[in-house]
């Protein structure tokens, strides 16, 4: 797979509208999550007039997916690392490596917004959480979640996470991070973002239970 002129230049003219200033704030943020919060950093296609950047006219998530040319960029990378990787390819979007600090469980957003504000008012231990502009929120939790899901749910007594439109997301999985669009439909958001507080992500069974309950009654 390769990025075509054509969509490099693309890409180029569209980082050249938005500024100096987004580029600058997409190289900290990505600093962020590899210097400060131990994330690595993989970068990812963008969809431009609706195709993919990667060139792929048949493409199976256009603008959804990490560049399979581009190497990734390792938890600890420095703001000048990271600005040096993005001079070398403007425009990507940012995506994180899932499976190895965190694992994630994705959830409708509306009932995800749901159970975050009642996780709150419980106060239990919570990560950060993403929504995306195509109505997924995905909650970070701690590595080997997504394994370990179903085992999880059916002892909560719930035996099938696809009618719950709830699933894990592990190993070899990649979510994309503000402050990139996906698949060219508008950027993601953080719900609560990475924090002191919030960056180490809990055990997952810690919210499993509420995250379940909530995507039930959205469904029913």
């Amino acid at each position: 797979m390769g990025f075509t002129i054509g969509g490099m230049r693309e890409i180029r003219s569209g980082t050249r509208r938005r500024g100096r200033s987004y580029r600058s704030s997409e190289c900290t943020a990505v600093a962020e999550y590899t210097g400060l919060w131990g994330w690595d950093v993989v970068r990812g296609a963008r969809a431009v007039g609706g195709a993919c950047s990667c060139g792929r006219t048949n493409c199976p998530a256009p603008g959804a997916h990490p560049l399979e040319f581009a190497p990734g960029i390792p938890a600890g990378a420095t703001l000048d690392e990271v600005t040096r990787a993005w001079r070398d390819l403007p425009g990507a979007a940012v995506m994180l490596a899932v499976g190895r600090v965190f694992d994630a469980i994705e959830v409708a957003e509306p009932a995800g917004r749901r159970a975050l504000a009642r996780l709150e008012r419980m106060g239990l231990p919570l990560g950060p959480v993403t929504a995306t502009p195509d109505g997924r929120a995905h909650f970070f939790v701690a590595p080997g979640a997504a394994a370990e899901l179903p085992a999880l749910l059916y002892r909560l007594g719930w035996d099938d996470p696809a009618a719950l439109d709830l699933r894990g997301l592990g190993p070899g999985t990649f979510l994309t991070a503000p402050p990139s669009d996906r698949g060219g439909r508008g950027p993601v958001r953080w719900l609560r973002p990475p924090a002191l507080d919030t960056a180490k992500p809990p055990q997952a069974r810690l919210l499993l239970g509420t995250l379940a309950y909530v995507a039930h009654r959205s469904r029913a």
